[in-house]
């Protein structure tokens, strides 16, 4: 078996680390592509042999641009990879335009797709990264999910339970291992180390890079404002480029940055930035993956949004969602720094996305696919016939395996009349309304 892993931004490969290691483990054959997306200094080698994995077998080095034309330039790129390489499957992670290239090229080819953190929706369809999530479910053969939730959002949508793996999320397992790796390095970033991280008090750890905060200048004034009342706290700010340039011109950044208790520092390496989040007394974000870096890391999470393709976070009680409105920053961000019942519930809150076990998981499943020969795409035979799809409720003590049995029939969902349920094989469907297809 080869399996075929395209990579394109610094979040995906950190994601994929675990799985890429896992792999090498098993002695499976691989190949790893990295399509250049985003490329500087912390995507060369170096990044790779931080993070203690395989540097690319490829690189395409497609650099910036406009979302058409590097998909473009990435489809070009992976196609004459993998007609070189033909792998069994291909993994794509997330949702970049990396993840829209690899599954419309891998699909066009009749290569099985796995979509490593399937699932996700934010509902926002003005949001690329929506659409990419979106695109490359619909491509996949294998879904990688990291919820229940997620799971019942591609239910919903007429995907079959049979090709989905609740895993959890492979961000528990990187920060595990890449905590360890950091620790023993401790920090390198100057700026870091001149701030005395290790020694400095009620940390507050500020990203802050979607348009649709930094663009606006309502938005991005009122989220300033509330950082200029929380003045109890260190507010350590690595600022990306873009979001530097667009607080110059708005006249905001000089007004910022002069504030005594706001250290604004250029971006971070990830380990000497995963050893900061750890040891942060609370983040203030509108990234999706800091979310879920968060509520493993223990930190208790505000973010800045006003919706979340990672709404787990939020109900399992480590994350709330406080947009750009002032006072409900600056009286959550008080709340978790002087109600300590209040922040205890945060920082224990349940994580949802798994143990740190998902790679293992994510390979268990891969392998026992290719086993069985289901990573063959080939066009289907009884492509004409026919199904009904029907709605029932339970009244008696079946599993989910035990009536798709005798039915000849697939289940989509189960309701229990509280909430929708994941059709698992030896869930007890008695007293449940369920929808499902019968083969006619």
């Amino acid at each position: 078996m080869k399996i075929a892993t395209v990579l394109g931004t610094r979040p995906e490969i950190i994601k994929m680390a675990p799985i890429i290691d896992e792999i090498s483990k098993r002695g499976i054959d691989q190949v790893i592509l990295h399509t250049g997306q985003h490329y500087d200094k912390e995507m060369s080698d170096n990044f790779f042999k931080d993070l203690e994995i395989p540097t690319p077998d490829y690189n395409i080095h497609v650099g910036s641009g406009t979302h058409g034309k590097q998909t473009g330039l990435m489809m070009e790129g992976i196609e004459e990879v993998l007609l070189k390489e033909k792998p069994d499957i291909v993994l794509v992670q997330g949702d970049t335009n990396a993840v829209l290239a690899g599954a419309l090229v891998a699909a066009k080819l009749h290569i099985a797709i796995g979509h490593v953190e399937a699932g996700l929706r934010s509902f926002d369809m003005t949001m690329p990264e929506e659409v990419n999530r979106r695109a490359a479910d619909v491509c996949s053969a294998m879904y990688f999910v990291p919820t229940t939730q997620s799971a019942i959002n591609l239910l919903s949508e007429g995907f079959s339970r049979k090709n989905l793996f609740i895993i959890g999320n492979t961000v528990v397992d990187a920060c595990f291992r890449h905590l360890e790796i950091a620790k023993k390095r401790g920090f390198e970033e100057e700026s870091l180390k001149m701030l005395n991280i290790e020694e400095m008090d009620n940390i507050l750890t500020l990203t802050m890079h979607r348009a649709e905060n930094v663009d606006d200048i309502t938005r991005v004034t009122n989220i300033i404002d509330a950082l200029k009342e929380l003045d109890d706290m260190n507010i350590i700010f690595p600022i990306h480029p873009r979001t530097k340039n667009t607080l110059q011109n708005f006249g905001l950044f000089d007004e910022l940055n002069n504030l005594n208790h706001v250290h604004v520092i250029k971006p971070l390496g990830y380990l000497d930035f995963l050893l900061l989040t750890s040891n942060s007394t609370l983040i203030l974000t509108d990234s999706g993956g800091l979310q879920e870096e968060a509520i493993t890391l223990d930190v208790p999470a505000l973010t800045l949004r006003y919706n979340t393709e990672r709404p787990e976070t939020v109900t399992a009680g480590g994350n709330i969602l406080v947009g750009s409105n002032k006072q409900a920053i600056v009286d959550n961000a008080r709340k978790i720094l002087d109600d300590e019942d209040f922040a205890n519930k945060m920082r224990n809150a349940v994580n949802p996305y798994g143990q740190g076990n998902s790679a293992e998981l994510t390979v268990d499943a891969i392998e026992k696919y290719y086993d069985e020969g289901l990573l063959d795409i080939k066009a289907p035979e009884n492509i004409m016939a026919s199904f009904v799809r029907k709605m029932i409720k339970i009244e008696e003590d079946i599993s989910v395996e035990e009536f798709e049995n005798r039915e000849d029939a697939l289940i989509h969902m189960a309701f229990d009349g509280e909430k929708m349920q994941f059709p698992a094989d030896e869930l007890n469907l008695n007293g449940m309304m369920i929808v499902y297809d019968k083969r006619e």
